[in-house]
């Protein structure tokens, strides 16, 4: 059985991973968004603890989340249909079009990853439905044709979609010459032949100069270049996808700046919580390290959420960052929990299921008198109201499991839809909450970082995003033959595939 889908679509590439698709698909999102077309993104398959909650609750990957904002649209699951969500080394949650599916082990999920593709193509026909264009991002790189069998994510969805690629390489990681030819080289002949192009991103310097090799790179593949894109520095003011995206501020701490410290957790999860607090000029965001400290002049640690809220708890412990944080609190700084971390600020961890690994409790830092029982049931959901602390509005998301009561619980820290969160010690300096994306709210921000010490400041957050955005496209516009685009995804309309 085949069904016809004409919508016009273009598959974004890379030679590996952090070469820039998400950013690129979320600039021509907006590009093609300003051209007055109806544009959706979606990617097969992604891997990220950042996770986004769509308008009926279920996750979604964060840059896919910011690609639908860019093209001025909702959030929908169908937009991610598979989110990887790593929980060790070795093994992840797999959620598919919005929902817990099961854990897995990269092994297994190897051999089990094409039974997918229905859902996959499932969404795809649905976002594809209400579209003019889709634009496709992939995941990872095709060149790693160890998992060519199965695939769901790069040739494999391009193959099962008969949708043409780009390919995008980072010049600024060096050797993209090779990345590009080298891929040409690996790739089966049908896989090569559905690259329609290539891309140089994050180029600095004198594109002129970079002509020969553009040249070699389509002398040996056949390949046509259509463009060059210099480096966007603005691109630091959008959310960052994954972890690779912390880093330092850097410059100097001024005495009258707010440092926040926030410990590098092996399972960091949802941590656009800092985002805005970056763009804050009064506010230097120091990331700790494994090895490292906590800074002794820090204003507060804040301990971001978790995907494995045990097992980085025992990992403060081992770098020695739980006594940096009751020495922090004993000078009167201030903590802050969020979600995991709020959790891991209690008295216990009860894990009786053994959700997180073997059942039984674990102490936690007793910062907060609270306790936190680990359930099976997962909230996702959208929030809205006000914060009791400084009665400023609020808006933000929750993806979580467990549930937290205790004293504390009775000095709550927001009322969102119409009920309470959070909690907070009874001299003020230690609070906890499952709100993430708080922050977003200039209002919230502002009051918070004012208690802290803080100079007023006029960022308004969500408005530099869409400004980035719009900067975005029309730098994309610029150096990219966005027109030539146009042309190859219409060429793939009125393909067939597997319904």
């Amino acid at each position: 059985m085949t069904s016809a889908l004409h919508t016009p679509t273009l598959m974004i590439q890379g030679t590996g991973s952090h070469v820039g698709k998400s950013v690129i698909v979320a600039g021509l999102c907006r590009a093609l968004s300003h051209r007055g077309l109806r544009v959706a993104p979606f990617k097969p398959q992604n891997m990220s603890n950042n996770a986004a909650v769509a308008a009926d609750g279920g996750e979604i990957g964060r840059a896919q989340a910011l690609q639908a904002r860019a093209a001025g649209l909702t959030p929908s699951v169908h937009m991610n249909p598979v989110l990887l969500k790593p929980e060790t080394d070795r093994g992840a949650q797999v959620i598919v079009q919005g929902r817990p599916w099961g854990r897995l082990r990269a092994a297994d999920y190897g051999e089990r990853k094409q039974a997918l593709m229905p859902a996959v193509l499932d969404s795809f026909g649905r976002i594809a439905a209400d579209a003019d264009i889709v634009l496709v991002e992939g995941a990872g790189s095709p060149a790693e044709i160890n998992l060519r069998v199965g695939d769901i994510a790069n040739m494999g969805f391009a193959a099962a979609t008969r949708i043409p690629v780009i390919l995008l390489g980072d010049i600024d990681r060096g050797g993209v010459i090779a990345s590009l030819v080298g891929t040409h080289a690996v790739l089966a002949s049908a896989d090569r032949g559905r690259i329609k192009g290539f891309l140089i991103n994050k180029f600095r310097g004198d594109a002129s100069l970079f002509r020969d090799g553009l040249k070699a790179v389509t002398d040996v593949t056949g390949w046509p270049s259509f463009g060059v894109i210099p480096w966007f520095s603005a691109a630091r003011h959008l959310p960052a996808e994954d972890v690779l995206g912390l880093v330092n501020d850097s410059g100097p701490v001024g005495n009258d700046q707010v440092t926040i410290a926030v410990p590098a957790l092996p399972r960091i999860a949802n941590f656009d919580d800092l985002d805005p607090l970056r763009l804050e000029p009064g506010v230097s965001i120091v990331i700790v390290q494994p090895g490292e400290p906590i800074p002794s002049n820090a204003t507060v640690v804040m301990i971001p959420g978790s995907k494995a809220t045990i097992a980085d708890l025992t990992f403060i412990r081992e770098q020695g960052w739980d006594i940096d944080i009751h020495a922090h609190y004993r000078r009167g700084g201030h903590v802050l929990g969020l979600c995991g971390g709020y959790q891991m600020l209690g008295r216990t961890i009860r894990d009786p299921q053994g959700i997180e690994g073997a059942a039984g409790d674990v102490e936690g830092l007793g910062l907060l008198d609270v306790d936190t029982v680990l359930t099976a049931d997962k909230s996702t959901v959208a929030v809205r109201g006000r914060s009791l602390r400084n009665s400023t509005s609020v808006a933000g998301y929750e993806i979580h499991i467990g549930r937290t009561t205790g004293p504390d619980c009775d000095r709550p820290v927001f009322e969102l839809n119409g009920r309470v969160d959070g909690a907070c010690s009874a001299d003020g300096l230690v609070v906890g909450s499952y709100v993430h994306g708080m922050f977003g709210a200039d209002g919230f921000r502002r009051a918070y970082l004012a208690d802290l010490g803080a100079s007023p400041s006029e960022v308004r957050y969500e408005h530099i995003v869409d400004k980035t955005l719009d900067q975005l496209a029309d730098h994309l516009e610029k150096h990219v033959d966005v027109d030539e685009f146009l042309k190859i995804a219409a060429e793939s309309g009125g393909r067939t595939r597997p319904g």
